[in-house]
């Protein structure tokens, strides 16, 4: 009887310690694991992930292939020129229609880690202004984003930016993608994207 318990807490461990597991979501090779939405560029150079505005200079979106429900990503993050862009959660694309919740990655005073909703109710939470200062233009910036259930909290360079709890968000179903907003001039590095289920 022992041994069927012990192997049991086992089996709970393992299957606790497998939930938790990191997973790299960009190798720093190529774009396996994502899709491409739009005609907006996306390429790895220097081991770097790039989103770069093409000639169309719309919306583009680099979603992952599979969905997360909850979970918490990490990444970092350098915007060069205008830099408009954002961390979907939860979402989904048609063409270049996205559906779901970002969490905006903007110049200074642009609400960086704020939670818009596109196509939908807009914005839903913004930051207090003084923590826009957590912002390097132009260097690395780390990014937290926390989803479970309803709520989403987020950070930048380790400072809370949100915490917000929304019902529909709570149903939301669908990946995570990155964003390059419309008007062109855009450019924003991305590295280190991990992410954990919770």
């Amino acid at each position: 009887m022992k041994k069927i318990i012990l192997l049991a807490l086992m089996l709970v461990v393992a299957q606790v310690s497998f939930a938790q597991k990191k997973v790299k979501l960009f190798n720093g090779k190529d774009l396996s694991g994502w899709k491409i939405y739009g005609t907006e560029k996306w390429y790895v150079q220097d081991g770097l992930l790039v989103s770069e505005s093409g000639p169309d200079k719309g919306y583009g979106y680099l979603g992952t292939e599979e969905n997360f429900d909850d979970f918490e990503i990490t990444l970092e993050f350098k915007q060069e020129a205008n830099g408009n862009s954002g961390v979907f959660i939860r979402s989904t694309v048609d063409g270049t229609k996205v559906s779901g919740w970002q969490v905006e990655v903007a110049p200074p005073g642009s609400d960086t880690g704020g939670i818009y909703e596109s196509y939908g109710r807009g914005w839903l939470i913004k930051p207090d202004p003084e923590k826009d200062k957590a912002l390097k233009f132009g260097e690395w910036n780390k990014m937290r984003i926390v989803v479970k259930g309803d709520n989403v909290t987020s950070y930048v360079n380790g400072v809370e930016m949100v915490n917000f709890s929304d019902e529909k968000i709570g149903q939301g179903k669908g990946g995570v993608l990155l964003q390059i907003h419309d008007g062109g001039g855009i450019k924003v590095y991305w590295r280190k994207i991990v992410l954990k289920k919770l």
